[in-house]
């Protein structure tokens, strides 16, 4: 396996230190603090892993309080809220340096039979069509140094993004289309592959509410931080296939951003859809 890929595997798995207490570690990509993604998908794994019975996630809805240091390790509480003949709930809690940064609500059902529709998926190029691209709202690259920028590079998921040219986009909403696979094969593991969505579903969505404005992170003129983030399983999907995740931004107003996304196998089938409000505040010149 692809060594970038192997050691993301290794920091979605967690140390039981009691039945419902985990502690994970964090990985430095080059941001001021730890990656979103990886919370989500640590806390998604903490509760996996109280889940007994087949069961899957449907739905995962989370809160960052604070930034995590990626210089120490995350404590993960998982609280049994519930057992059903068919759904589970679990509540986590990540703790770090005494505080709580990160809890999130997740539900899992047993797999079963029903009603079937969804929207259709946009019509964009296939992702042989385009570009390896950067990662998502890595313009500050410039002012990192080159270890921190070697650490961005080697990342362990592909990215294609779209042009706007590329698409028949209509006067609206800003959006934005990007390409994901993982750069390896992965086991035939259900829970891993929807842990490895969580993990990438914070790639794309806030930077789509800031399309279409004269601000850019690059600039430095803005204050960016996820504060809620929510996920809906569809169907199962695999993460070293490509999937198509397609994001727009309905409205942003009171420093905040709000956007949601779907994610598409190359089939059409449309397998999670995300949401995410995040604050997006305009710093004051420098001086004033």
């Amino acid at each position: 396996m692809d060594h970038r890929l192997a050691g993301l595997l290794r920091l979605l798995e967690l140390e039981r230190l009691e039945v419902n207490i985990f502690r994970g570690e964090s990985r430095d990509i080059g941001s001021p603090q730890v990656y979103g993604g990886q919370v989500l998908g640590q806390a998604l794994q903490a509760a996996y892993a109280t889940v007994e019975g087949g069961r899957v996630v449907h739905s995962l809805h989370a809160y960052f309080l604070r930034r995590g240091d990626f210089n120490a390790p995350i404590v993960y509480f998982v609280d049994r809220s519930r057992d059903g003949h068919s759904f589970t709930s679990r509540r986590v809690t990540a703790i770090q340096h005494g505080e709580q940064i990160f809890n999130c609500s997740a539900s899992f059902q047993l797999p079963e039979a029903g009603f079937e529709h969804q929207l259709p998926m946009p019509q964009v190029p296939p992702p042989e069509d385009l570009p390896e691209s950067p990662l998502p709202g890595s313009e500050f690259l410039a002012g990192l140094s080159p270890r921190l920028r070697e650490l961005v590079h080697e990342r362990p998921i592909e990215l294609r993004a779209v042009p706007a040219s590329a698409t028949a986009t209509q006067a609206g909403a800003p959006r934005q289309y990007l390409w994901i696979r993982t750069v390896d094969r992965l086991p035939d593991d259900d829970r891993l592959h929807r842990c490895l969505l969580a993990y990438a579903s914070d790639f794309h969505l806030l930077g789509t509410a800031l399309a279409g404005h004269e601000h850019s992170i690059a600039q430095g003129t803005l204050m960016i931080a996820s504060i809620d983030h929510v996920m809906w399983f569809h169907r199962p999907a695999r993460m070293d296939e490509w999937l198509l995740y397609a994001a727009d931004s309905p409205s942003a107003s009171g420093a905040r951003g709000f956007a949601r996304g779907s994610l598409f196998t190359r089939a059409g089938v449309l397998v999670v859809s995300t949401a995410q409000e995040g604050l997006v505040r305009v710093l004051p010149p420098a001086g004033a």
